[in-house]
């Protein structure tokens, strides 16, 4: 089994700073995925209810034999069911599918206008309740962060965005540490579309691993909690050895200058 390390969120919850991903892994392949996942050592796992893969994540949990206080796993409330009480019976549907009791975090998995205040308030509730240990947002831009907290009595503990060298997110990352919010990197690995880049390949070469780990170690680098995902086991053991070798400074500042505003999913930054 591979290292791992975590990260301390705002409310006092530890959570790795590595998690595996499973969007757009089919409902019929993610049982497998995920028991994979966990044997080789990844303990926090990531999904949505829009996924439609909760319930085969929660078997592969329930059927791996790892003390549930070992776990951390992430779902999101979808569009359709933001709303205070929409919320509040999604989460009690992700929650059945999952098969858990308590779970570790709750995400907005979209600024929706006109409805994510109302959500708020409902995933504020959940967290009183005791009925999952922290709860956050997913695509906010600063803007986003800036009314929320207007209202908000829990500060969210994470702010889960799409990052990578080639999408730095700079304004959104320090507007959330700003507030004490963990950036969890969605997409760190580009969707595959620069693991050729050739400033990656050479930092590749240079400490002797992979362009995907060389992408995710300075994700790590940057205090961030990254999500890659993968459905083929020799990538997802190889994604997950990251805390046994570090980039150089001078390594991390090549990286630091290969923004190029690459967007390989959602956009929510014109989203009012």
């Amino acid at each position: 089994m591979v290292p791992m390390r975590t990260v301390t969120l705002n409310n006092g919850v530890t959570m790795p700073q590595l998690g595996f991903g499973v969007f757009q892994v089919s409902e019929e392949d993610t049982y497998e995925t995920v028991a994979e996942a966990l044997r080789v050592g990844y303990r926090s796992i990531d999904t949505a209810a829009a996924y439609r893969n909760e319930e085969p994540v929660g078997r592969a949990i329930a059927d791996s034999g790892i003390a549930r206080d070992e776990l951390f796993v992430t779902t999101k409330l979808w569009n359709d069911d933001q709303g205070y009480d929409a919320a509040l019976a999604a989460f009690d549907d992700s929650l059945r599918r999952l098969g858990l009791e308590v779970l570790d975090l709750y995400l907005l998995h979209w600024p929706v206008p006109g409805k994510r205040l109302d959500s708020w308030r409902a995933l504020e509730r959940l967290a009183r309740e005791g009925r999952v240990r922290a709860i956050g947002v997913s695509n906010f831009m600063p803007h986003h962060l800036d009314e929320l907290l207007t209202r908000a009595e829990i500060v969210p503990a994470v702010n889960q965005i799409e990052v990578s060298p080639f999408l730095q997110q700079r304004e959104a990352r320090a507007a959330s540490e700003r507030r004490g919010i963990v950036v969890e990197a969605y997409s760190p690995l580009t969707k595959g579309q620069r693991l050729g880049h050739p400033v990656v390949g050479r930092v590749a070469r240079e400490v002797g691993r992979t362009p995907a780990q060389v992408l995710l170690r300075w994700g790590i680098q940057h205090g961030m909690v990254v999500l890659p995902k993968s459905v083929h086991p020799p990538r997802i053991a190889e994604n997950a050895a990251l805390f046994d070798f570090a980039l150089s400074p001078a390594a991390m500042a090549e990286l630091d200058a290969l923004e190029e505003g690459l967007v390989t999913g959602w956009d929510p930054r014109e989203e009012p």
